[in-house]
């Protein structure tokens, strides 16, 4: 079980928010696999107390996802409050704050990974956060914004303030925020997270691609829970896997070539229900490079599937190369 405040998972593990990628459709397969929590894509705090913009369908949840997180990202105490509320208003269970994102945008703009170097603002955020809601509230960092000893200081400024801050579990990504993807996540610092805050609940992330590495990582590092971001694209399985390893049963087999066509299938279907047609097929290039990671002819599929210009083609394509 996996405890986030007064929401308890049966399971200790959950879906990240992805930008540009959590959307209904993946959130919808991964809930199917298994996923005992899933979150939207990241949302700019100004965008949430829009009242036109949080009204539109993106951004509001499904009656068939609860649980389901908003993950949050802004600069100012205020506002992020504001946001807060507005999204557990909307139908959310949980607000994650993202302190941890290193697009550069995105760091240009003074918001995600950038708080970082600022632990008193980030703190603060926490604070008003925790006074503006009452559900769940978890925040995303990462070990520090680079590795000079200055920036490792922050990120335990900010880690250690967590429970007085009234945060409910942390996530945390091994790497620098400058790093962005680079190099490999360190998971070594989470014993130390552990004994440095015992009552937090520690959580997890990076590097996670397949069932029995996280299930190491979980057994080694004393962690209370993983997230699972880059490594569930294309790949909802990975869902089914951990339930699996978890509930004490071996891992099951790797889907057949049909299962992987049909989960590609009720992908587009999902997606082309969000967005226009033709920008589905687009929009769902990005996952169809996971779903053809293990393919015996992965290249060739990949090429065929990637030329599809329309809703027609892409499902012949899939039926062809997956012996549907």
């Amino acid at each position: 079980m996996l405890r986030l405040g007064s929401l308890n998972l049966a399971l200790p593990f959950f879906q990240a928010p992805l930008s540009g990628y959590s959307d209904y459709a993946m959130r919808h397969l991964a809930k199917l696999y298994g996923a005992p929590l899933t979150f939207a894509g990241v949302i700019i705090d100004k965008s949430a107390v829009h009242p036109k913009i949080i009204r539109k369908p993106a951004f509001r949840p499904g009656d068939d996802e609860h649980p389901i997180g908003a993950q949050i990202m802004g600069t100012e105490s205020d506002t992020m409050a504001k946001a807060a509320k507005a999204l557990v208003d909307t139908g959310y269970d949980l607000i994650d704050l993202n302190f941890a994102c290193p697009a550069p945008k995105v760091l240009r703009g003074g918001r995600g990974g950038h708080l970082m170097n600022e632990p008193k603002t980030a703190i603060e955020i926490c604070r008003r956060v925790r006074e503006s809601v009452d559900c769940p509230v978890i925040m995303k960092l990462r070990i520090g914004f680079d590795d000079t000893p200055a920036s490792i200081d922050n990120f335990w400024q900010i880690a250690s303030s967590a429970p007085d801050a009234g945060i409910d579990a942390i996530v945390v990504h091994g790497r620098y925020v400058l790093q962005k993807f680079t190099g490999s996540a360190n998971w070594d610092i989470f014993p130390q997270l552990k004994s440095t805050i015992p009552k937090m609940t520690i959580i997890g992330s990076g590097d996670l691609f397949d069932a029995k590495t996280i299930s190491e990582r979980f057994a080694n590092t004393g962690v209370d829970g993983i997230v699972i971001a880059r490594g569930a694209v294309g790949n909802p399985w990975i869902f089914r896997d951990l339930a699996a390893l978890f509930s004490g049963k071996p891992i099951p087999p790797p889907p057949t070539l049909e299962e992987v066509g049909m989960a590609i299938l009720e992908h587009l279907e999902l997606v082309c229900r969000l967005y226009d047609p033709n920008r589905a097929v687009r929009y769902l290039r990005k996952f169809i490079v996971g779903y053809c990671k293990h393919h015996p002819e992965r290249k060739k599929a990949l090429k065929a599937i990637l030329a599809a210009k329309d809703k027609s083609q892409l499902e012949d394509a899939v039926k062809w190369w997956y012996k549907i």
